[in-house]
């Protein structure tokens, strides 16, 4: 019996459209984070890009649960002392929708150059509308 081992010739990338109205923020990353990786296909490797495009669109209409939209707080650093800022959830959701997904589904990637590669397949659109329509993305069925 032979073991089999995907190559690069095997792995078949498709465009993907989600969307994001009405949905809750973490659930939500998780099943993109899959798909990004590629868990839901049978040649699925872990040392390797096997995942699909995905297309997030009406970001700007996520469901957060409970106090998070003011107790939860994303942080980032200049690199200079005293240079911590941090934005909450509901004020980021007014300025820029696209970052919170986005930013929810990177912290379920791996930490290495292939996460970053799955990463840049990802494309959130905060209202309906997005350029991908020459890709003929496949919707995918709420859960």
């Amino acid at each position: 019996m032979n073991t089999y081992s995907t190559r690069e010739a095997d792995i078949n990338r498709e465009w993907i459209l989600v969307d994001a109205a009405g949905q809750t923020l973490g659930r939500l990353a998780a099943r993109i984070a899959t798909i990004l990786r590629g868990k839901h296909k049978p040649i699925f490797a872990p040392h390797l890009d096997t995942g699909d495009f995905v297309i997030v669109v009406n970001a700007a209409k996520i469901r957060v649960t409970g106090r998070k939209p003011e107790a939860k707080l994303y942080y980032r650093h200049s690199g200079y002392p005293g240079g911590l800022k941090s934005v909450s959830l509901g004020l980021l959701m007014e300025q820029n929708p696209t970052r919170v997904i986005e930013k929810a589904v990177r912290g379920m990637l791996p930490r290495n150059k292939l996460g970053d590669a799955m990463a840049r397949k990802l494309k959130v659109y905060a209202g309906p509308e997005h350029p991908h329509q020459a890709q003929m993305p496949k919707k995918v069925e709420d859960k």
